[in-house]
């Protein structure tokens, strides 16, 4: 597959993602909710996630106070998370080379821990 078709590959995706979690957006402003997360459904602990449709739907808007209270550990992360993917997807186009390096893999799983401690954090009793 050539660089090109590659890269309308990772455009066709993205666009697809982007339309998908705006219309997702529409949907939970007209109906005033959106998905209930099942891991506070059946616990009534908070998953490293809870709060990241506010932090969306905030950051739409442009409160970026309110994006971060919305779940404070992940709006921070944001920036991070984006760039990894950005490499990740430019080394794809360039190279066609799907598998991370070691650096990056050692990346992932440094935010995936962060995120899993933040779930433990967020509900100890001084956290509510």
């Amino acid at each position: 597959m050539t660089c090109n078709k590659r890269l309308t590959k990772v455009l066709a995706w993205a666009g697809a993602v982007m339309a998908a979690a705006l219309a997702y957006a529409a949907l939970v402003r007209a109906l005033g909710h959106g998905l209930p997360c099942p891991i506070h459904a059946l616990t009534g602990l908070l998953c490293p996630g809870c709060g990241v449709t506010r932090m969306g739907l905030r950051l739409l808007q442009g409160d970026i106070f309110g994006a971060f209270s919305a779940n404070p550990v992940l709006f921070c992360l944001l920036p991070f998370l984006f760039a990894l993917l950005g490499v990740h997807l430019t080394r794809y186009v360039k190279t066609g080379e799907g598998k991370a390096p070691k650096w990056e893999e050692r990346c992932w799983l440094t935010l995936a821990a962060v995120l899993l401690v933040w779930g433990v954090v967020r509900n100890l009793p001084f956290m509510g």
